[in-house]
């Protein structure tokens, strides 16, 4: 039996009636085929998966009712934060996706010296638009019912100035004595700091470690910037997350 779920900026609760806009009407009726009566779950990032019904297809949006409430589950113990150095524009768009599949808690995307993109503010606010729809699609498709927040774009100097309070603050770089593993062992909470394509430079992460930042490796093989975000989330989970 296939489980669709479908993402609403509303309120929901059991006997609520809800409109789905265009786009999500399309896709239900045109892509999935649906029909009146046919079972969907609603979520809005509460937390919670409400099962519901849809009651009506009319033109250019569907009508669903919420029949229940059910805690979802698909949250892991370990809340990541992802920093991430902005990349060229699939690939930062891969990272986003499967870093929420994977289930980090907040995605922070940081402009560095070595990064090819540049953006102005008008862009910067598209972008964090962009990428957080992306996020949403991913917790559609994998089942989470909370959504990781994708932060403005900022400068990494701003982001190191003001990082996230507690935790263990992790830097990835190919030539660390600790291991991503060992370092994470017995942490609440990590903020992983991942360069862009051509990685940090030394100034950066100079100013990194004096911000309290850990280097610590991956492996012994270079990788690319969103490989390293896939594989380095993938190995927080591991070790203290819900993969295993």
């Amino acid at each position: 039996m296939r489980l669709i779920r479908v993402h609403i900026d509303a309120a929901l609760a059991p006997g609520a009636r809800v409109t789905l806009d265009g786009t999500a009407a399309a896709h239900l009726r045109r892509v999935l085929r649906l029909e009146t009566g046919d079972a969907v779950t609603l979520f809005n990032g509460d937390g919670a998966d409400y099962p519901s019904r849809i009651t009506a297809f009319n033109r250019g949006t569907a009508e669903a009712e919420v029949t229940g409430c059910v805690a979802a589950r698909s949250e892991s113990p370990l809340p990541v934060t992802l920093v991430q150095g902005i990349a060229r524009t699939e690939r930062m768009d891969l990272v986003v996706q499967k870093a929420t599949e994977l289930g980090v808690a907040a995605i922070v995307p940081v402009a560095t010296a070595r990064g090819v993109v540049r953006l102005d503010a008008a862009t910067r606010a598209r972008k964090r638009a962009h990428w957080q729809a992306i996020a949403v699609a991913a917790c559609e498709q994998c089942g989470r019912a909370r959504i990781p927040a994708v932060a403005d774009p900022r400068p990494l100097e701003d982001f190191l100035a003001d990082p996230p309070p507690g935790g263990a603050r992790l830097l990835l770089a190919p030539d660390a004595q600790v291991s991503l593993a060992a370092a994470a062992q017995g942490e609440a909470s990590i903020a992983l700091l991942i360069g862009p394509e051509g990685g940090l430079e030394d100034a950066e992460r100079l100013v990194a470690i004096a911000a309290g930042w850990r280097t610590c490796r991956l492996g012994p093989r270079v990788l690319r910037s969103e490989t390293a975000a896939i594989a380095a989330v993938a190995v927080l989970q591991s070790v203290a997350g819900d993969l295993g």
